[in-house]
């Protein structure tokens, strides 16, 4: 194949790529931690460390494989609903001990960590097994609230906004970089209905092509839709720098908001904290996958709709779901565990979200980002895939009723009314927005080989 590389006697794509397995499903935490434990016995150049301990008190395990002058640090589950990483580890764990010879090559020291936020990837087996739906994803999906994000709670210190309480496995991978200092960090993120895209923490021309070819292998498209924020600077198409959480402090700051730090709950990105331990010669790299898309989402045809319409209409969708919402959370409040870490994200979604968005609104308005007809791909974003990720709040509604204690008969009735009714407005809406759309689910195995590959990639082109 053309642009084959190696690496310590093997090709990249046919002996290494082609050796990932055919997953069909996902990992549970405790799979993941007893496989790590089996490898570790396994073989007798495999550490495995106890690195700290989650807010519940499991334990955040991570394999140490190499014994290279570089450091790489790999760790999955940033956010616990992107468990497309923790296989992508689980598979380069096992190669490298299985090739000490490529770890030698390379000449890193691999640090592995399959499920940095244990508990949240706990809350959300329920869509883990199985064939992948997309109503099924929703009714068992939990995103924590920003604050208890592992991903966007490291300290911060910025104009008026300041963040020192990171949650204990954010201080785990605090004690880990300080400690190793890493050369290459892969946060294994994955979004849901988009194309691929990365985030580097700054350009390396020279690593576009390797990038770009993973997706086109795997016949995988690239996301041309609107970016994750608007403010995220394109190095490439489909390759975006990384950021910290000034961005979005300066985001908010113009575009209207008086007080962006009281909309702001959480500390900065990993990859800010990287930087600050390594003075400024660490490297992050994150690859977003899809667990499915559409072909749509990789034209960039013109099409008759207006951008800007179409990112106002949107945000005017987005409103519409709140309102939807916020009335059925406000009614089973009263009887919600209000320690939940469920309640914990849906309180602060629905009690921040007019204030969040108001900015985004004025953005849409101004910004000359949105000037002219959308590409076919900007308009399926903005009327269908980034609607997906809407109904996903009211389905953590819905489940917010299975843990909440009705104190009379009567909220016991409103608690099963309400869950019932979300649940069959997810459905049906998903249904709704799905149809006519020629959506494919992507089988795992191709996402966890361009995971694989950019990493291996990524190593290639970093500064010795």
């Amino acid at each position: 194949m053309t642009h084959e590389r190696v690496i310590g006697g093997f090709t990249v794509y046919k002996e290494i790529l082609d050796q990932v397995p055919a997953y069909k499903e996902f990992l549970t935490v405790d799979e993941l931690d007893d496989s790590s434990r089996h490898l570790a016995a396994e073989f007798a150049h495999v550490d495995l460390l106890t690195i700290g301990a989650s807010t519940a008190e499991r334990p955040i395990l991570s394999l140490k494989i190499g014994e290279g002058t570089r450091t790489a640090l790999l760790f999955a589950f940033p956010h616990p609903n992107e468990p497309i990483g923790s296989l992508t580890v689980e598979f380069l764990a096992r190669f490298l001990a299985e090739h000490p010879d490529i770890t030698q090559t390379l000449g890193y020291t691999w640090y592995l960590i399959k499920a940095v936020d244990p508990d949240g990837a706990a809350l959300n087996e329920g869509w883990f097994k199985g064939k992948f739906d997309p109503v099924k994803y929703a009714r068992h999906f939990y995103r924590p609230a920003s604050h208890e994000q592992i991903e966007w709670t490291f300290p911060v210190h910025y104009k008026h906004l300041s963040f020192s309480n990171p949650p204990p496995e954010t201080q785990a991978l605090m004690r880990i970089i300080d400690q190793t200092k890493p050369d290459f960090m892969f946060s294994l993120h994955n979004a849901g209905f988009c194309g691929v895209y990365w985030y580097i923490t700054h350009s390396i021309k020279e690593l576009y092509p390797d990038l770009t070819r993973m997706a086109a292998r795997e016949q995988l498209p690239l996301h041309r839709g609107e970016p994750e924020a608007p403010y995220i600077k394109k190095l490439h198409p489909a390759i975006f720098q990384m950021f910290g959480i000034q961005s979005l402090y300066d985001f908010y700051e113009a575009n209207g908001s008086k007080a962006p730090h009281q909309l702001i709950k959480c500390g900065t990105s990993s990859d800010d904290y990287l930087l600050q331990a390594t003075k400024g010669k660490g490297f992050t790299l994150v690859c977003e996958m899809p667990y499915f898309y559409d072909k749509a989402l990789g034209d960039d045809s013109a099409t008759e709709y207006d951008r800007r319409q179409l990112r106002l209409d949107n945000l005017d969708h987005a409103l519409e779901i709140y309102r939807y919402v916020q009335l059925h959370f406000k009614a089973i409040r009263p009887y919600c565990d209000s320690t939940s870490r469920i309640f914990t994200a849906v309180a602060d979604a629905i009690d921040n979200y007019e204030k969040r968005i108001a900015p985004r609104l004025q953005h849409a308005k101004t910004a000359a980002m949105y000037e002219g007809k959308a590409t076919v791909a900007q308009a399926f974003d903005s009327q269908v895939a980034s609607k997906y990720y809407r109904v996903l709040l009211p389905a953590m509604v819905a489940r917010l009723c299975d843990d909440a204690t009705p104190t009379t008969p009567a909220a016991q009735r409103l608690l099963e009314k309400t869950k019932s009714e979300l649940n069959q407005w997810v459905a049906h809406t998903i249904t709704t927005l799905l149809k006519g759309t020629d959506f494919e689910v992507i089988p795992i195995q191709k996402l966890v080989k361009v995971q694989v590959g950019s990493a291996l990639s990524a190593i290639r082109y970093l500064p010795r």
